[in-house]
């Protein structure tokens, strides 16, 4: 194995002759294992490492993928349409208020296309949004330059925060060893609907957009 990266949700192995495509759907994970460890249920593919050790991956939900490229992975069908990472450079301001101009459609939802940002899943959408005190339901034409900049700092800042304190932890979610994330002390919104606002004390409000949970302060969110 010459190296690992990701891209989005993928992971990419690179080899001399080719390159492995991984995404772990909703409840996969990766463990290495010693050579010869019994495979125990949902337990789909080894990946054989030098030194006599595994990588085995696990799904109990069936959902992750493996996919094998003897090309460029980022030209990939998968991968070529992906657009800038939310903390690479090319993610800012600017970006934003570009992609933006005449989209009627809800901020919350175009944060969450990869075709726009890979990587801003729905906590974070909304915690988000809730620092940069944004509406979720504001069309995202309207959006003014400040108001493209305050949300892309506060994209950035959510997700360091939650990478240091190692995501967020809702039900079974955990990482490689096992720890799980502790995010969700930090949230503001995520999951609290009818609690009282950490800023102001106005309860949480909960609908559905695209059809996901969304969650938002109506007096701290109303730009």
């Amino acid at each position: 194995m010459r190296g690992v990266e990701r891209r989005a949700k993928y992971l990419l192995f690179r080899f001399d002759t080719g390159t492995a495509i991984v995404h772990l759907g909703m409840s996969g994970s990766l463990r290495v294992l010693q050579h010869g460890t019994p495979p125990l249920p949902h337990d789909h593919w080894d990946m054989q490492l030098e030194g006599g050790a595994l990588l085995r991956f696990h799904d109990p939900r069936r959902f992750g993928s493996l996919i094998w490229t003897d090309t460029d992975p980022r030209r990939h069908p998968l991968l070529v349409k992906l657009a800038p990472e939310p903390l690479d450079p090319d993610f800012d301001g600017e970006y934003l208020f570009r992609r933006t101009r005449k989209r009627a459609v809800a901020i919350k939802q175009l944060i969450m296309n990869s075709q726009l940002v890979v990587g801003v899943g729905n906590i974070y959408a909304s915690e988000a949004l809730f620092r940069a005190q944004l509406s979720p339901r504001r069309a995202a034409g309207r959006l003014t330059r400040a108001q493209c900049a305050a949300l892309v700092d506060a994209i950035r800042a959510v997700l360091g925060e939650a990478i240091r304190v190692g995501g967020t932890t809702l039900r079974d979610y955990v990482n490689a060893d096992g720890i799980p994330g502790y995010f969700r002390q930090r949230l503001f919104v995520y999951e609290r609907a009818g609690e009282p606002c950490r800023i102001c004390g106005t309860p949480i409000k909960q609908s559905v957009q695209g059809a996901r949970a969304t969650y938002w302060c109506p007096r701290c969110q109303r730009g």
